[in-house]
């Protein structure tokens, strides 16, 4: 962990509207150093994996009507730590000084001789009407707005209230039928426009736009928390300001694969929560391009790599690397692996001159560029399969280094290259095992059945799953039958065969065998269920 203070620190920091991608850079890179993370309950789930693994992470509850931390205690908890020298993120919803009840902590940190530093967020109430299309200001409609919290309607001057040109809501989703009858009573016309947004800047967002007179009529019977409340006739501007939809069904951009530059406004994943299984500490790209097309998006590491048991096989090879024709890499673990250890001998790509390289997939292609290398090969479809049918040149006599997992590689792609004559030397570069455990937002997210998709990348991560999962769903006499509903997303064929056996089905599998492929097939999913 890096940038970590001697001393004990407390951070007020704010969330934003929930999402990821509205979080400051401020607050995204105090979540990756925390030691602690204390957070309220209207705290978005992906948020939490920004913290370290080894991170405390404290809920404290802190929304209406539920079970929660009481303030002394949550005071008490930051003082505790803090005085523990530890950097504590106190993390809250929005902005921390509008409405966030911060005033009591941070008496409490003063108190106690605490450093303390406040870090803002976007505050729903500015973020939620600009998300639903609607400005807060308008040179004729609106010169001035007030942000109030209707969590206690009876203490406010409704009549001062009535009166101004624009009103911002926030916690009123319970008392909306006294809202409307506070202001209709203090002189507000029946037809005053009025929007509700439920859940903004989320993929879970909703949008009720409606007059004072028939929005209870439109949400009886429906849950609006959390939600804020817009007021005022610039409610109406919402119908010229709004983005145009696509239709995702006759959009060009559906039909490409190259999904790093798709707008916001593409997100034909909306609605869809996707669990993401990986390697630990493995970059979140793929996460983030569900997102930006909608998705909510909880990620599960299944999969822990380190290295193998012993170097020696490696090591040897590397020092007789002359001895071979070909280097065939399959992935990007065994390309860090096998760079590690040739420049541990003091050794670096020139000692690769005489060796031709044969990688599987463009993934596996751009890792080698970092080591300033072009491969000598790539297959069609990106599998080891393809690798061996259109191999560029005769395999009889060649002598091949093959730096794979130390166990569960690729025998078939092994068996195939000496059965055409090639003399194929297996070394271990790294091992894979699965985690110790689960996060516990995946874990909560699969226990309340809140997962639509569950993407797999490898076998490995499938099989880890299952593993992993296995001790979840002990009490029950079919793991697959709590699985059911939700769709087994795969990469490719080999994969495919691993989900087959595990869970007796896959209901996605990409054409092409990547992630931009994997996405694609989710794209296309979401568009025709």
């Amino acid at each position: 962990m890096t940038n970590i203070e001697e001393r004990g620190k407390v951070y007020l920091v704010g969330a934003g509207t929930g999402d990821v991608a509205y979080l400051t850079v401020k607050a995204y890179n105090l979540l990756a150093a925390a030691q602690v993370l204390v957070y309220d309950a209207l705290v978005d789930a992906q948020l939490l994996q920004c913290v370290p693994p080894d991170c405390l992470k404290l809920d404290v509850g802190k929304r209406g009507g539920k079970p929660s931390t009481t303030q002394a205690e949550i005071n008490k908890l930051l003082v505790k730590h803090c005085q523990q020298r530890k950097q504590v993120v106190r993390l809250k919803s929005g902005d921390p000084l509008i409405f966030g009840r911060c005033t009591s902590e941070i008496e409490a940190l003063k108190a106690s001789g605490c450093d303390f530093e406040l870090v803002p967020g976007i505050s729903s109430a500015l973020a939620a009407p600009l998300l639903a299309g609607i400005p807060l200001t308008d040179p004729v409609l609106s010169r001035c707005f007030a942000v109030l919290t209707a969590h206690e309607p009876e203490v406010l001057d409704w009549e001062a209230l009535s009166k101004l040109e624009t009103l911002v809501i926030l916690m009123g989703g319970q008392n909306l039928p006294e809202i409307v009858h506070q202001l209709v009573r203090h002189g507000r016309s029946h037809l005053t426009p009025i929007a509700i947004i439920r859940w903004a800047g989320t993929p879970r967002q909703q949008i009720w736009i409606a007059q004072l007179g028939n929005i209870l009529e439109q949400t009886t019977g429906l849950s609006l928390s959390p939600a804020v409340i817009v007021v005022g006739e610039v409610v109406g501007l919402n119908k010229y300001l709004q983005p145009e939809k696509i239709d995702y069904q006759d959009s060009t951009l559906a039909q490409t694969p190259m999904l790093n530059n798709f707008s916001t406004s593409y997100q034909p994943l909306t609605g869809n929560t996707i669990l993401v299984t990986r390697s630990v500490g493995q970059s979140s790209i793929f996460s983030d391009r569900l997102i930006t097309l909608g998705a909510t998006v909880i990620e599960m590491p299944t999969l822990e790599i380190g290295p193998p048991s012993s170097w020696e096989a490696l090591d040897n090879a590397i020092a007789n690397l002359s001895d071979f024709d070909w280097l065939i890499l399959t992935s990007t673990n065994g390309i860090d692996y096998f760079f590690e250890r040739l420049i541990a001998q003091g050794k670096d790509s020139r000692a690769l001159a005489g060796v031709k390289i044969a990688v599987v997939g463009e993934k596996t292609a751009n890792s080698l560029k970092q080591y300033s290398l072009q491969p000598d090969f790539i297959p069609p479809n990106f599998i080891a399969d393809s690798l061996i049918e259109h191999f560029p040149e005769k395999l009889d006599g060649k002598k091949i280094l093959f730096p794979r997992v130390e166990s569960g590689g690729r025998e078939v792609l092994v068996n195939e290259l000496t059965l055409k004559g090639a003399k194929v030397i297996e070394v271990a570069a790294y091992q894979s095992c699965c985690p110790s455990g689960i996060p516990p937002a995946a874990e909560l997210a699969l226990q309340n059945r809140k997962i639509d998709v569950i993407t797999f990348a490898s076998s490995k991560t499938g099989q880890f799953f299952y593993q992993l999962t296995d001790k979840i769903f002990s009490h029950n006499s079919d793991t697959n039958q709590f699985l059911e509903g939700i769709c087994i997303a795969s990469i490719g064929p080999q994969t495919s065969k691993t989900c087959q056996a595990l869970f007796g089905r896959v209901d996605v599998e990409a054409q092409e065998y990547t992630l931009d492929g994997l996405t694609q097939a989710l794209i296309t999913w979401a568009t025709n269920s």
